[in-house]
C-alpha cells in the first residue's frame, strides 16, 4: 500500500512549522504550554494526531474550542494555509475551569464560550490569551494538583506499567485513582500509563535506526509482541512498523 510521501522521514517539517511557549509563573500551576501551529499545503494533507492526556483551548478561524481528551488517534484535513493557536492545560487542572468532570468532555471538542463565557481575548496572542485566563482563574483546588503530579510521575518513571504500581506509590486505592481520573484527568489511569509507554517508542524511534520490537515490547510491560503491537496500532492508527517510516 502506497502511503503520502509528505508522512515519510520528517517531510512534514517542509510544509508545517510548529512552536511551544512557556506559560508566565503564575499560570503554571493550570497550563502546560502553549503551542502554535502553522502551515502551507497545495494538496491536502491527512494530519494525524495522538493524543496526550490534556484539554486544548484552541483558536482558529475566529473560532475557540474546548477539545477534551482523546482516546484515540484522530485525522485532520490540512489545507491551504492556515494557523492554531493553543493552550495546553495541565493533566488534570481543566477541572477547576469546567466545573464539572473532565470525563464529561472525553473525545468532544465544545465551543469555549460554554464554559468560559462569551468575553474571549479579542486577539489570539500570548499576552491577550493570558490577560483573560487570569480573570477566569478558579480557586485552588488540591486535588488537580494531586492529579498532575500523578500524571507527571507516570510520564517519567517508564517502569510503571500497572494502575496498582501508581496507587502503592501514591498511597491510594486502585479505585480513588480511577476515580481521581474520571474527574480530573478526563480519562482512566491504565490508558495514561499506556500513553507514555508507547510515547517512548517514538523517543526511540528519533534516536535509532533501528528498533528490537519484541524487546521493546516486554520493557514496557507487555507479555508479548502481539499485546504490544496491538495497543500501539489502536493509539497511532499504524503497526509500530509502518509508523516508523515517519522518522527514517
Amino acid at each position: 500500500m502506497s502511503r503520502d510521501v509528505r508522512e515519510l522521514g520528517s517531510a512534514w517539517r517542509n510544509f508545517q512549522r510548529h512552536r511551544f511557549l512557556r506559560p508566565s509563573s503564575d499560570l503554571t500551576c493550570y497550563v502546560e504550554h502553549y503551542w502554535v501551529v502553522s502551515w502551507d499545503y497545495q494538496e491536502p494533507y491527512r494530519q494525524l494526531i495522538v493524543p496526550y492526556p490534556n484539554v486544548h483551548l484552541t483558536f482558529h478561524d475566529g473560532a475557540a474550542t474546548v477539545r477534551g481528551v482523546s482516546s484515540a488517534h484522530q485525522i485532520r484535513v490540512l489545507e491551504g494555509t492556515g494557523s492554531v493557536f493553543g493552550v495546553a492545560f495541565r493533566p488534570g487542572c481543566f477541572r477547576p475551569f469546567l466545573g464539572a468532570p473532565v470525563s464529561t468532555i472525553k473525545n468532544c471538542s465544545i465551543d469555549a464560550t460554554k464554559v468560559f463565557g462569551p468575553d474571549l481575548p479579542e486577539s489570539v496572542e500570548v499576552e491577550s490569551v493570558e490577560r483573560f485566563l487570569r480573570l477566569q482563574k478558579p480557586e485552588p483546588d488540591w486535588r488537580a494538583e494531586q492529579a498532575a503530579q500523578i500524571v507527571a510521575t507516570i510520564a517519567t518513571e517508564p517502569e510503571i506499567t500497572r494502575v496498582d504500581a501508581v496507587a502503592r506509590l501514591f498511597g491510594m486505592s486502585v479505585r480513588s485513582v480511577q476515580r481521581l481520573f474520571a474527574e480530573y484527568v478526563g480519562i482512566g489511569p491504565k490508558w495514561v500509563i499506556r500513553r507514555y509507554r508507547l510515547h517512548e517508542v517514538t523517543e526511540r524511534l528519533t534516536n535509532t535506526a533501528e528498533i528490537d520490537w519484541a524487546s521493546l515490547a516486554g520493557t514496557l510491560g507487555y507479555a508479548d509482541q502481539a499485546h504490544f503491537a496491538r495497543d500501539f496500532k489502536k493509539m497511532f492508527s499504524e503497526s509500530p512498523t509502518w509508523y516508523a517510516q515517519r522518522y527514517r
